[in-house]
């Protein structure tokens, strides 16, 4: 904003602020920004914009009352559920909303005069010559047509390209039960059912997590996930990304990505690579950056509804005072698959390829050849098994060409890491 913008504003907001005799002035003003940190630090302070009012984007229990108050003039059918549309939405601000109520209703009219059209074409081939009308006792908008709006309209904060939720399932993973028990402890049914929790006095449940482990077993899906399963926002960061030459940015890049995550929540913050951010205090890099993440993860600002997870390859660079309780609480080790995962992990990624009938992947996982293979390791034997296929002319891998990539591949990792 010009300079001389700001002067004229502040100026004319303090002479508003009284009256010549010195009572208290009767002039409100109201501004709206989507970017309060761009503001002159001037126009914030007392007398001027002093009350600041976040409108985030609406939890469940809010999407349900939008939603009830643009349904109030339509016409719904059949079993109709606010609350299952308004989980359909996370993410979705009023705007959103709005769209995907419009969005129901074409769908609506398109379904109707599909139907009415196919119905008059039987009867008479001349049919789209004569005037016609819907019944407008049909014109209903069903549970299906928000289903079918929900997926047309994109919410704004992935527009923005920095939330949304990831389409990555526990079942692309395969394996790694144990963490998903865990996690649906902590994170899962937490976001799914609140109030069971605060009733049994969970409230205070640790609320980020570090994953450590071998490089390309899976901590970045893990992750995605567990965001899915929850139906939670997923904040995806990778620490060399915000860290900054110029001083101060990164910092303010760590506040406001908090502070976006506490608008849209619940909402998942993944921080891959955590390592860049926090090394140990003395070393070179940004101990003022770990000091703000720090501030954030104590809670200095209530982030309800805001989990973080973590992830690195190397814990022992990474400062103590990241790793107690109320921090990163829960270290939880990605270990390399053991036999029967590497089966789990070679099934899931056979979905999308055309395995002839020859290929055992059970007696494949549990080859010598695939002693210590991450799951990393197993997605590029099972692309490397397909192009072998390719270059023969082949429309199904089969078991000699896995014989023929196993005699190549090397692990990316020892069981030493």
């Amino acid at each position: 904003m010009d300079k001389r913008i700001v002067t004229q504003l502040m100026i004319c907001m303090d002479a508003a602020s009284k009256h010549e005799d010195g009572k208290p002035g009767y002039v409100l003003v109201i501004g709206a920004t989507n970017r309060p940190d761009a503001l002159d630090r001037a126009l914030r302070r007392p007398g001027r914009f002093d009350r600041e009012i976040t409108l985030g984007v609406p939890d469940e229990n809010a999407r349900t009352k939008i939603l009830r108050v643009l349904t109030r003039n339509v016409k719904l059918g059949g079993a109709f559920d606010l609350v299952k549309v308004s989980k359909l939405t996370p993410g979705f601000v009023g705007t959103d909303l709005v769209s995907l109520v419009d969005n129901a209703g074409r769908l609506c009219m398109r379904r109707n005069i599909e139907a009415k059209e196919l119905e008059l074409s039987a009867q008479d081939e001349d049919w789209w010559k004569k005037p016609w009308t819907l019944d407008k006792a049909n014109l209903n908008i069903t549970m299906s047509d928000f289903e079918e709006a929900a997926k047309l309209v994109q919410p704004s904060s992935k527009r923005e390209g920095f939330t949304s939720i990831p389409d990555v399932k526990w079942e692309d993973i395969g394996g790694l039960d144990r963490l998903r028990m865990k996690f649906n402890e902590y994170i899962v049914n937490r976001i799914k059912d609140p109030v069971a929790y605060e009733k049994s006095g969970l409230k205070n449940l640790e609320t980020a997590f570090l994953l450590h482990g071998p490089p390309g077993c899976g901590k970045t899906l893990i992750a995605k996930a567990v965001a899915n399963e929850a139906g939670a926002n997923f904040i995806h960061i990778k620490g060399p990304e915000i860290m900054s030459k110029y001083v101060g940015e990164s910092e303010l890049a760590v506040r406001n990505i908090f502070s976006r995550a506490r608008t849209c929540s619940p909402c998942i913050i993944f921080f891959d690579e955590v390592d860049a951010l926090t090394s140990q205090r003395g070393k070179e890099g940004g101990w003022v950056v770990e000091r703000v993440l720090l501030a954030e993860l104590d809670g200095g600002d209530p982030r309800k509804g805001v989990y973080v997870i973590g992830a690195t390859n190397r814990l022992d660079v990474i400062d103590r005072a990241l790793l107690r309780s109320g921090r990163f609480g829960e270290i939880l080790y990605v270990t390399l698959p053991n036999q029967d995962e590497r089966g789990l992990i070679l099934k899931t990624l056979s979905k999308n390829c055309s395995l002839d009938a020859d290929v055992d992947l059970i007696a494949i996982a549990r080859s010598k050849a695939c002693e210590n293979l991450s799951g990393a390791d197993l997605k590029r034997m099972m692309a490397k098994a397909a192009m072998v296929a390719h270059r023969e002319n082949c429309s199904k891998i089969k078991a000699v060409h896995f014989e023929k990539v196993l005699k190549k591949i090397k692990p990316s990792v020892t069981d030493k890491v």
